[in-house]
Order: C-alpha cells, then structure tokens, then sequence
C-alpha cells in the first residue's frame, strides 16, 4: 500500500510541474527543489481528492511536505484512521 501511495504522491507533484521528481529521494527536501507554498496547497487538494481524505488543521504546515516520504506517511495515516 505504501509503494502505492508514493507513486501516486510522485505522481501528483511531477503533474505540479514546480518540482522534478525523477531524481528526488523519497526524504529529499521539496522546498528546497523548487516546491512552492502555493504549489503546497495545490498538492494537499490534489491529495484530498485522489485518496478521498481531508488533512486535519494539525498537519496543514511545511514539515507535513517537506518530502515525498513524510507525504506519504501522512496520506497512509490518513487512510488507516478512515478504515478505522
């Protein structure tokens, strides 16, 4: 499920066009490759859509999206509390 999650988050951020995902490392810094905030909140709606989710206030901040593995940690989290 995780491999799932991230290739669906790569995805979304390569669509983003801000960021080149190819050669980033999953704990490769976005902002630091380019990520935007506007591009951030961009990403979180794409997000909310593709996994049906909805980002609690709690995490809508930079360490949230700072990577590509920290995304998908928390797009995963997300999805186990809805199953719950």
């Amino acid at each position: 499920m995780k491999d799932e999650i991230n290739a669906k988050v790569r995805a979304l951020l390569g669509e983003a066009e801000t960021v080149s995902v190819d050669a980033l490392a999953d704990d490769s810094d976005l902002y630091d490759a380019g990520l935007t905030s506007f591009a951030t909140v961009q990403l979180m709606l794409a997000l909310e859509d593709t996994f049906n989710i909805e980002f609690p206030e709690s995490l809508l901040n930079r360490r949230t999206f700072s990577s590509i593995g920290t995304i998908t940690s928390r797009v995963q989290e997300l999805l186990m509390q809805k199953v719950v």
